[in-house]
């Protein structure tokens, strides 16, 4: 598409026609598969009599197209590109068409698909209209009933949406199966899957004494790794049902894995298709990461059944009203089942680190967008996680009795609705009596707001003056900003007692934790009756999305690494004092000076592995050091060589000066009981993995021999990993070599494990990182038609700063030939793949230079407009 024109929210109009039900028989083929179409159309009352009905279709060949049972001939209606267009229709009508399509062709993976044989959809945002003619927008909700038809011994399962309703045969080795779903739903909802699959079956009761039927559907080899899925779905379940009272609706609910997928997971009515690196887990084959993602997007899927599914959008701009809720809902589940301040740390860090970027890059774009060119580019962390931090801001100043209440008046007033981010904020405000429209900004305005904070104690008079301005850089077409209700959770930290003190502010007595309110540019708060100089521990618990500026010294935050009794204010202590080492050591770097490791950092270090706090999970957090990404994210101009040595001498200073303590830490938390994704032994080997990381980060011998041993012990599949990364990151060719063979000929047969061996090969910070890249582009387990397999490979190269920035630009070039390759397979991906590029502007004068004339060269290619959009605003 040479020049795609922008979607404007200003221009949301409502359908002319609304789809009443939906009947749909597809004829399953992988090069011609026939889709016929019954759509029950009525004019809505607010539009005019002769509007033309306008439906949706790209990719598909009309054969047949009838109105109450009359053929149309060609000048009564119109067929283009976009859609089909008929000018005159009846005010209720029932429009017939047939279709034909090619689900073996289709490498986007948008619509109707095959993936390994197996037939599969993907509708969200825009994917229907590949599968029929159709209104495809969200506000257009039916019901439906579906009949699927395919070969008996090619797809021996057919399913969709809802409950069964029949199944047969017919002649010719077919046979066919026909599914209603009773609850109305906009057709991004809908799913279907045909292939070779087998299921694992378990039920469910409802806290009414409803019983649910539900069924993982996966290919056999698979089945001995859903175990995990089943679980985390009933324990979401019934955490929905307590949390929130929200009961499932049907009587069957199906989970599919699929293996090529460009999402993680969908949450399809009564049928989610998850990507299978998002549904599959067995202890040889995963890490305990990679069960606690599992668990967290299962949650997230079926939470979607209320906060998105039964309440569903409006509009594409309203996606946060969806998401951003959804991933407040599974944090919160995730931190109840696993340890909360770690959940906690982990979203944060990830946040700050990702988030903040996208917010200070060329494509930022408020949560609520005011306009799009290629909806699916917005699928971004702005609309999830800021949009989830939103939610929490939302819930913390509400407080939770009023948001629940607000909750199950938004559930139950929009049931079955197509609604905005205002009819939700509007129940909140309802709920708790607060008036929330300043606080509707954080939904309108990009950008990360900063807060300049300044403290004083006045020792005279007992009192504390805490002043706080906030300002929002400027972002693409929104230079001025407003100030916004911001809520800061906080507390004071005595000197001498190392406890929190107890707050008095105008007046009233508030306990030893509060949370104070921005509402305006520049505001003082002034504590009375402070017993003592404090510190102050301001933003706990990461009360709102906001860049804190503090200063703090270093002796500040090494006494608040030790003594602030909030677990999340502790760990950004010690992420703040090893930030303003690292400062010094990349100037240092950057200058050609000594470099020179300062003592406080190694003694708050020491302190903390001497008075462990309670939970092994958090010590692991805070003795883990800022990425390299993050502390790019910190600097004026990204200097990648001087980052990755600071770090490394950083890393390297404290395994010396302390490798008694890592090794004693080591040798403590070792476990030869069986594994179990348990908080407890997840929290005890991130925590002996992250000391035998600082060992082998000096290679000496007795690190070695035990990065060595972890790896042949192949105790559980975490261990092995971690094991195995250390060794083919450390520097001598005759550890890494035979480990990653060793891996690769055991899991050669397992794609998901594979991926994760493209990774850590990748990943490395070597020199000869892009030769290997090459190679194993190369690799007979390579396709650049696998989502997974291409973020595994092409996606953790560009996220291996040292080498993917090298100074020649053979990094940029690279990964610009993969994005023109894609854009011509799967646009979606292409789009995704090419954001380290956009980031130009952060870097010195030639690695600029290089980037920009790599985004050009895409630019002069014939571009979708997914890559079109990413492109032209990173080069406006």
């Amino acid at each position: 598409m040479s020049d795609p024109q922008p979607v404007y929210l200003s221009d949301y109009q409502p359908p002319a026609y609304r789809v009443t039900h939906t009947e749909l028989t597809f004829d399953l083929d992988p090069a011609a598969t026939r889709v016929k179409a019954r759509l029950h159309i009525e004019r809505q009352a607010t539009a005019n009599a002769d509007a033309p009905l306008q439906l949706d279709g790209e990719q598909l060949t009309l054969h047949a197209l009838l109105i109450d049972g009359n053929p149309l001939v060609e000048n009564e209606y119109q067929v283009s590109e976009e859609g089909l267009r008929i000018e005159r229709v009846p005010e209720r009508f029932t429009l017939e068409s047939e279709v034909q399509l090619s689900p073996k062709d289709n490498t986007a993976l948008e619509g109707l698909y095959q993936s390994n044989g197996m037939f599969c959809t993907q509708c969200e945002a825009e994917g229907f209209r590949r599968i029929t003619f159709y209104p495809d927008r969200p506000d257009v909700m039916s019901t439906f009933k579906v009949t699927v038809i395919g070969d008996r011994e090619r797809e021996p399962v057919l399913l969709a949406n809802g409950n069964p309703i029949e199944k047969g045969d017919l002649e010719n080795g077919r046979h066919f199966a026909i599914w209603e779903d009773p609850h109305p739903k906009p057709c991004y909802l809908f799913a279907l899957v045909a292939g070779d699959l087998h299921r694992v079956e378990d039920r469910f009761t409802t806290q009414s004494g409803r019983e649910v039927t539900l069924q993982l559907w996966v290919e056999e080899e698979n089945l001995p790794k859903t175990e995990h899925a089943m679980g985390s779905l009933k324990r979401a379940m019934a955490w929905d049902e307590q949390a929130y009272g929200r009961e499932y609706d049907l009587d069957l609910f199906m989970i599919v894995a699929v293996n090529d997928f460009n999402m993680g997971a969908m949450e399809n009515k009564g049928l989610n298709i998850f990507n299978s690196a998002a549904v599959l887990a067995h202890p040889d084959t995963a890490t305990d990461a990679a069960f606690q993602t599992v668990e967290g997007i299962v949650a997230h899927e079926y939470f979607h059944n209320w906060s998105g599914n039964r309440v569903t959008c409006r509009d594409w701009f309203q996606l946060s009203l969806k998401e951003g809720f959804t991933v407040f809902r599974d944090q919160c589940f995730s931190a109840e089942t696993n340890s909360a301040p770690v959940k906690r740390i982990q979203d944060v860090s990830f946040f700050r680190t990702a988030q903040f970027a996208e917010d200070a890059g060329p494509t930022a774009h408020p949560v609520r967008p005011d306009h799009y060119i290629e909806i699916t580019n917005f699928y971004t962390l702005t609309i999830y996680e800021k949009g989830a931090e939103i939610v929490r801001m939302l819930c913390n100043l509400v407080g939770w009795d009023a948001f629940r209440h607000g909750a199950d008046r938004y559930f139950e007033r929009f049931d079955g609705q197509a609604v905005t981010i205002e009819h939700f904020v509007d129940c909140m405000a309802e709920a708790s009596g607060l008036d929330l429209s300043q606080f509707m900004r954080w939904y309108s305005q990009a950008g990360t707001p900063e807060i300049d904070a300044h403290g004083e104690f006045d020792y005279a008079h007992g009192e504390y003056h805490l002043t706080l301005r906030q300002r929002t850089p400027a972002t693409p077409g929104q230079v001025d900003k407003e100030p916004l209700h911001i809520p800061i959770a906080m507390g004071l930290v005595g000197t001498k007692s190392g406890q929190d003190l107890a707050l008095t502010l105008e007046g009233d007595k508030l306990g030893k934790e509060t949370v104070i309110h921005l509402r305006e540019d520049e505001q003082t708060f002034v504590f009375t009756d402070v017993a003592e100089a404090p510190v102050p521990s301001l933003l706990r618990n990461f009360s709102a999305p906001v860049k804190l500026h503090f200063p703090y010294s270093r002796e500040d935050l090494a006494f608040l690494l030790t003594q602030d009794s909030d677990g999340f204010n502790r760990w950004d202590a010690g992420q703040r004092l090893a930030m303003l080492a690292l400062d010094d050591l990349i100037a240092a770097h950057r200058n050609g000076v000594e470099k020179v490791m300062d003592s406080r950092v190694i003694e708050a270090f020491r302190a903390l592995l001497a008075n462990a706090p309670a939970d092994k999970a958090v010590l692991a957090e805070m003795l883990t050091l800022p990425s390299e990404a993050y502390i790019a994210e910190q600097q004026p101009i990204v200097d990648v060589d001087a980052i990755h040595a600071a770090r490394e001498f950083v890393r390297q200073s404290l395994a010396m000066a302390l490798r008694d303590e890592f090794m004693a830490t080591f040798e403590a938390n070792r476990s030869s009981e069986p594994y179990a994704p348990t908080p407890e032994q997840i929290a005890q080997r991130s925590l002996k993995n992250v000391a035998l990381s600082y060992l082998m980060s000096i290679e000496d011998e007795q690190g070695v021999a035990l990065c060595e041993g972890q790896f042949a012990a192949n105790h559980n599949m975490t261990d092995v990993r971690h094991a195995l990364t250390l060794l083919v990151h450390s520097d001598r060719d005759d550890l890494a070599s035979p480990a990653l063979k060793t891996f690769g000929e055991k899991w050669a047969h397992d794609p998901l494990v594979m991926d994760q061996w493209f990774t850590i090969q990748v990943s490395r910070p070597q020199p000869d990182v892009l030769d290997r890249v090459k190679y194993l582009m190369a690799h007979p387990a390579f396709s650049l038609k696998n989502p997974n397999r291409v973020r595994a490979l092409i996606g953790a190269f560009a996220q291996n700063r040292v080498n993917f920035h090298r100074l020649d630009g053979q990094g940029y070039a690279l990964l610009a030939d993969v994005v023109i390759e894609l854009n011509r397979l799967n646009p979606e991906i292409a789009a995704r793949l090419i954001t380290p590029l956009t980031r130009w502007q952060r870097f010195d004068e030639t690695r600029q230079d290089l980037m920009r004339s790599e985004l050009e060269r895409i630019q002069r290619e014939p571009l979708s407009s997914n890559v079109y959009e990413v492109v032209e605003k990173a080069l406006a």
